[in-house]
């Protein structure tokens, strides 16, 4: 069993298309047919059930995929490590990253990428939940987001700092010359808010139905970025963490005061992963920009 049948099939699992899959891994589609089918005899099982131009994992893919990835990125941490104790100042660090996060990530690239400038960084927006999965896959070092309960030991957090559920609206909404604001106060608001996925929304949604409230929602927008430009017409508020707002300078944030309003801001490690040396410095910048971080 060879590394690369490895990567191949879990490309090929990834996409369920031998030909988009080996595309993607620039090899033919032949040689990628021909190192699964060494694979799939070398186990004794299929991997793969062959339907027209698409494939799909048998019982038995299924089980092995998250072994053959778990096989993968030991190899891939092991490469980090020596290359760590060599002292190379080159590589690449992933690092995941929710749009409240983003002011404070920022901050710290610019010292990063100072101190470390032969280090690429590639970083990637999405919600809570898209970000664990690639985070649990192996596909991330690092992601930056709100609290997130350990699950199952496959993921464990370092908090920053604490932000507050806000109201955000333009300074020329009626509502802008408040300083905090009851959550009560908001059911009768005309509100877009995030949509679910995001685990702002989630966690608003668990905070209403324990009060038993409901909010006058009149849009629901899968970007944060684009909710913000909605609000920034004056027309209509939002709810989100007060953190979320340092690149709307006409924006403001009014604390939502009650129980419960308060969430951490953190880093999230995969468990048992090995954490390269580039990732905890970022991980010490992060820590240090997070001391003067707006709540």
């Amino acid at each position: 069993m060879e590394l690369r049948q490895l990567k191949y099939f879990i490309k090929a699992a990834e996409l369920q298309n031998f030909t988009e899959a080996s595309n993607s891994l620039f090899i033919t589609q032949s040689t990628l047919s021909q190192q699964i089918k060494q694979l799939e005899e070398e186990l004794g099982i299929p991997l793969f059930d062959r339907i027209a131009k698409r494939v799909r994992l048998t019982e038995a893919g299924k089980a092995f995929l998250p072994f053959a990835q778990k096989t993968v990125k030991d190899a891939d941490d092991g490469k980090s490590m020596l290359k760590d104790l060599m002292n190379l100042n080159t590589g690449t660090l992933i690092i995941g990253v929710t749009y409240g996060l983003s002011n404070l990530l920022s901050k710290a690239v610019l010292d990063f990428s100072a101190q470390y400038p032969n280090i690429q960084l590639q970083i990637g927006f999405g919600t809570t939940q898209e970000l664990l999965v690639k985070l649990e896959q192996g596909h991330l070092d690092l992601m930056l987001s709100f609290s997130q309960e350990e699950k199952n030991g496959s993921y464990h957090t370092l908090p920053l700092f604490s932000s507050s559920l806000a109201l955000v609206v333009h300074q020329s909404h009626p509502m802008a010359n408040r300083k905090q604001i009851n959550l009560k106060n908001l059911a009768h608001l005309p509100l877009l808010l995030p949509s679910g996925g995001y685990s702002i929304r989630n966690y608003l949604d668990s905070i209403l139905q324990k009060h038993d409230l409901l909010l006058d929602i009149k849009m629901e927008v899968n970007d944060i970025n684009m909710l913000l430009q909605l609000v920034n017409s004056g027309k209509w508020a939002t709810v989100l963490m007060g953190s979320s707002i340092f690149n709307h300078p006409d924006l403001k944030a009014i604390k939502i005061t009650g129980e419960g309003m308060t969430r951490l801001g953190t880093i999230t490690w995969p468990s048992g992963a090995y954490r390269k040396k580039s990732a905890l410095s970022l991980s010490g910048m992060l820590t240090d920009h997070a001391k003067d971080f707006p709540v």
